[in-house]
């Protein structure tokens, strides 16, 4: 069997090690032009079924790996007020019985690298997918903008929110623009940097709740390893380490902002993201202020439609190339992880020889849509600019509302430990 992934990102490239693992051909091809190519975005966290999942996908070494790039684990979960007064605080640290060993942060781009070691020889970059034929002997051809063309018995669109092989297989599936739009940036973790936070605040991700459906989020990272024990081990991946920093994202609804932000970068971006907090507390106000206007980017949040099922063949999609999600519950990468892994373990037994390819390609499509669409519904909440929070008064009440939930979830253990299970369900725990 040889299977033909588009698409190198974190769910296609883990896809890749997977089936490598098994015994069975595989190729990627992806648009970026190099390697090294700015994927985009920053942190990435990695929840406890995210890792299960790539553990799962790489072989022993590459996982190491990953775990020595990563930054240390979150030890606390806060929702604050734009005043940076704490409403709920989850202590994950102290809740590993709960199954919240494991929680990661790594930057996006640290990752992409970890995941294509070993993939030298399978990775083929400057490919943009044009569209794909079947053949008559059951296989199916990739044919790409550049004029190369590349044949497999599978071919898996792991191309993102854009995926050329979603418009061809699934030419119903929808994304809907939520109205919402997001923008960030980030500094490092100078004592001077890491003055503007609370103690809380620098021992994990805290998320602030903002008047009219305003929201931010700020992540401390911290890197604690051993350089040379790393260089000892890695030494060809010293220059990909990471330093200490501090991330942060602000978001709300597209007719709220003074004006559109789409297409805004660099310093427009940050002179909006101090008007906007002109009356948050003056640190969060501090943390724009002091990053350098370079790494602010913005995006338009999206999410897919609902989806129905579809007659299984062999082209099939992963990862946001089919379940596109906000990212108001931090599932996107966990879920394609999830998709990777399954996939991977559903095309080994046809590999060898239990189970005929189209019966794997449909078991994992009917597992997959089950548990990607509660994780897309999750995501929506409060990320759609027509929800109540984002009106002038509607908002406010149901601001104030939400504040004071969360306030009663803090005082009540039980509640604390129902919430916190079902924040970690839409990322892949039971």
């Amino acid at each position: 069997m040889h299977v033909l992934i588009v698409g190198a990102g974190t769910g296609g490239l883990a896809l890749a090690h997977s089936l490598r693992q098994s015994g069975i051909g595989v190729s990627v091809w992806e648009r970026d032009p190099v390697p090294n190519a700015d994927t985009g975005g920053y942190r990435v966290g990695i929840s406890p079924g995210g890792s299960r999942a790539l553990r799962a996908c790489l072989p022993g070494e590459l996982y190491e790996l990953f775990a020595a790039t990563c930054a240390r684990p979150p030890a606390r979960i806060n929702m604050l007020t734009e005043q940076l007064r704490e409403l709920l605080s989850f202590d994950i640290e102290g809740m590993g019985a709960n199954g919240l060993d494991g929680e990661k942060s790594v930057i996006r781009k640290t990752l992409r690298r970890v995941l294509l070691s070993g993939l030298e020889d399978q990775v083929f970059f400057g490919k943009a997918l044009s569209h794909y034929t079947h053949n008559a002997d059951a296989t199916v051809t990739a044919h790409f903008e550049d004029g190369s063309v590349a044949t497999a018995d599978v071919l898996v669109g792991a191309d993102g929110t854009n995926s050329a092989v979603r418009r061809q297989r699934l030419p119903e599936a929808r994304l809907e623009d939520t109205g919402i739009v997001s923008f960030g940036g980030k500094l490092p973790m100078t004592p001077e940097n890491e003055a503007l936070l609370s103690r809380g605040m620098r021992e994990g991700m805290s998320l602030v709740m903002a008047p009219r459906g305003f929201g931010g989020i700020v992540h401390s990272l911290r890197f604690d390893r051993d350089d040379a024990k790393f260089a000892a081990r890695w030494p060809h991946f010293v220059d990909a380490l990471d330093e200490d920093s501090i991330g942060w994202a602000l978001w709300g609804a597209r007719q709220n902002f003074p004006r559109d932000p789409s297409g805004l970068d660099g310093p427009p971006l940050q002179e909006m993201g101090l008007a906007l907090t002109r009356h948050w507390h003056p640190h969060l106000r501090e943390l724009i202020r002091r990053s350098e206007p370079s790494t602010l980017l913005h995006v338009n949040v999206r999410t897919s439609g609902t989806l129905l099922t579809w007659r299984s063949s062999n082209v099939t999609l992963i990862g946001d190339a089919v379940h596109t999600m906000t990212p108001g519950r931090g599932a996107g990468a966990n879920t394609a992880l999830r998709d990777a892994a399954l996939l991977g373990r559903l095309l080994a037994e046809t590999h060898q020889g239990r189970r005929p390819l189209l019966d794997s390609i449909r078991a994992y499509e009917a597992e997959m849509l089950r548990y990607s669409s509660e994780a897309v519904q999750a995501s929506k909440k409060q990320m759609d600019s027509r929800d109540l929070i984002h009106k002038p008064w509607t908002g406010a009440l149901q601001l104030a509302a939400m504040r004071a939930a969360m306030r009663t979830v803090d005082a009540v253990p039980l509640l604390k430990r129902r919430v916190l299970a079902q924040m970690m369900r839409v990322r892949g725990e039971n």
